[in-house]
């Protein structure tokens, strides 16, 4: 049962002038339902609300039908809002994520030069900054080997999932150091000591790992036929 839903009922059962006592029956009942139980909710927290503000009508100083309305009508208007701004702001959040930029085009620093940078700020105790410029390095180290071709706006995803073809043993770590400058990259998750630990350790291992070669990573994707 959507939100929505929820309230319309309420206001298609609620008499014209209900008292305090009968309205705030009413919502304990509909709160009451077993759906409302399985797991907290944005929905039950809002109905929650919506009872705490009828259990409030007697000291509104307004006639009992007319302090239901309004709280009603508070009620809808919560949760219209709230629909509102969270389906938006998810969608541009994942949109955001989904294009998280690596290394811009006028970012023309070497991978020491990258390395440098990420040491200034974990000495400075900038975890945050030190990951970003961590992972950049790494990548730019594979750009310097050829291991990927120099494609300035390579996002995160790219950059991981082309490096994983050439260096398929550290595939599943290049995946996870993206996916983590991602979340930091859009603060989702404050980076720490350990989290430039694993990518210094990283950047360290995909230095010593010898590519495969072009052509044997693309066999490795061709599927052979049964």
């Amino acid at each position: 049962m959507t939100a929505l839903s929820v309230v319309a009922a309420l206001l298609r059962d609620v008499p014209v002038q209900p008292d305090a006592e009968t309205a705030r029956e009413w919502a304990r009942d509909e709160l009451a339902r077993p759906e409302y139980h399985r797991q907290p909710s944005l929905l039950q927290r809002l109905l929650e609300w919506l009872r705490e503000q009828l259990d409030s009508v007697p000291s509104l100083g307004l006639p009992d039908g007319v302090a239901l309305t309004v709280a009603v009508v508070a009620g809808v208007a919560l949760v219209l809002g709230v629909l509102w701004f969270v389906g938006p702001v998810r969608r541009s959040r994942t949109r955001a994520r989904s294009g998280a930029v690596v290394l811009s085009a006028d970012d023309r620093r070497t991978a020491e030069q990258l390395r440098a940078a990420a040491d200034a700020a974990a000495a400075a105790g900038d975890w945050h900054l030190a990951v970003l410029e961590r992972f950049r390095a790494v990548v730019r180290s594979l750009e310097e080997r050829t291991v990927l071709d120099e494609r300035p706006g390579r996002t995160a995803h790219e950059a991981v999932t082309d490096a994983a073809l050439r260096l398929p043993g550290l595939g599943a770590d290049l995946r996870t150091a993206g996916d983590l400058f991602d979340d930091v990259a859009y603060g989702d998750v404050r980076a720490g000591a350990d989290d430039d630990r694993r990518l210094r350790e990283l950047d360290q291992r995909v230095r010593a790992t010898r590519p495969t070669t072009v052509a044997a990573a693309a066999g490795d994707r061709l599927v052979v036929p049964s």
